[in-house]
């Protein structure tokens, strides 16, 4: 068993996720097309299940994710709101990677 703070965090490409090696905590993303041809990472939902809080694993699963995405050039949407309103706030040294332009309306 795994003590605080040793679970590995893994990239998986195809299903679009940041995950422990049981895939049971896990951060999920999509990619996005957004202005000047850039890619952003919309982080939408990050989960702990209730047997695996207090491990400090959220904040893994986002160090992760922007680790990630600084080394893919990759601006980042924070739309899950554990990351926009516990994680940055406690790591504004992200803030560089957050996309702030607002969306263009399709209309």
């Amino acid at each position: 068993m795994a003590g605080k703070g040793k679970e590995e965090i893994k990239w998986n490409e195809e299903t679009e996720r940041f995950e422990t090696e049981d895939k049971e905590a896990y951060l999920q993303y999509h990619l996005l097309q957004i202005a000047d041809a850039k890619t952003a990472m919309d982080t939408v939902h990050t989960f702990v299940p209730r047997s695996k809080r207090g491990m400090g694993l959220a904040a893994k699963l986002c160090d992760a994710a922007f680790h990630h995405a600084r080394s893919h050039d990759l601006a980042v949407i924070p739309t899950c709101s554990y990351i926009s309103d516990t994680y940055l706030p406690k790591n504004p040294t992200w803030n560089s990677l957050v996309y702030k332009d607002e969306p263009k309306s399709s209309i």
